[in-house]
């Protein structure tokens, strides 16, 4: 007996659905400069964007810049932060960032993936969302939203976040994957929710695997 083919990932639809009805996503962390952004999306590691906005305006007016972080303790930086969730990792890790940047990049924040993994607290996927929102990079940063919306969707079945970012990064055209990387995580974060998902008002159901189980 010949075994079925598996169905192709309904890339095509699903960036087709997006485009139409939720053309211009965008992070939902607030930010004015480089600096901020990468202050930012290091706090909202297993951490709500709603709590890290609610802290990092009296972060940024006490250290409006990489030089001025850089001059700090973690000490001093933890009072500001200690609502967030670890709040000691991330206070050290925002001096350690902010000194290295000033000791390696000349105070600016680099543009390549690379380049910012070597900042203390910037793993692939912080790297990816500086350079997908600052810099329009063609990349897919993949967190727990876009992870499992993208398995729920038929995307990937990719084991890890790297694994499902390739996936992603080969069915997704180059010029739509700023946008996707933001429509995948405020739709998981919104609709495709972990638990209790919101299928009966979720647009992608006819090109959703777990939908098709689910019923």
């Amino acid at each position: 007996m010949k075994s079925r083919r598996k169905p192709e990932p309904p890339f095509e639809p699903v960036m087709a659905w997006f485009e139409a009805n939720r053309p211009l996503p965008k992070s939902e962390l607030n930010y004015l400069t480089p600096y901020q952004l990468i202050v930012a999306v290091i706090l909202s590691a297993q951490c709500t964007d709603k709590r890290v906005n609610l802290t990092t305006p009296a972060l940024y007016e006490r250290y409006p810049d990489v030089a001025a972080l850089a001059a700090a303790t973690p000490e001093e930086v933890y009072p500001l932060i200690r609502s967030i969730s670890y709040p000691n990792s991330k206070a050290a890790h925002l001096v350690e960032m902010a000194q290295k940047v000033m000791r390696d990049f000349g105070g600016e924040i680099p543009r390549d993936i690379d380049a910012l993994m070597t900042l203390p607290g910037v793993g692939r996927k912080t790297a990816n969302v500086v350079t997908s929102v600052l810099y329009d990079e063609p990349v897919i940063a993949v967190d727990t939203h876009v992870f499992r919306v993208a398995h729920r969707l038929g995307l990937s079945d990719g084991k890890t976040p790297y694994a499902v970012e390739l996936d992603l990064e080969a069915g997704i055209p180059e010029a739509v994957r700023p946008k996707a990387h933001h429509w995948l995580i405020l739709h998981g974060r919104y609709v495709c929710t972990a638990r209790n998902p919101k299928c009966g008002e979720c647009g992608l159901s006819p090109h959703c695997r777990h939908y098709a189980q689910s019923r």
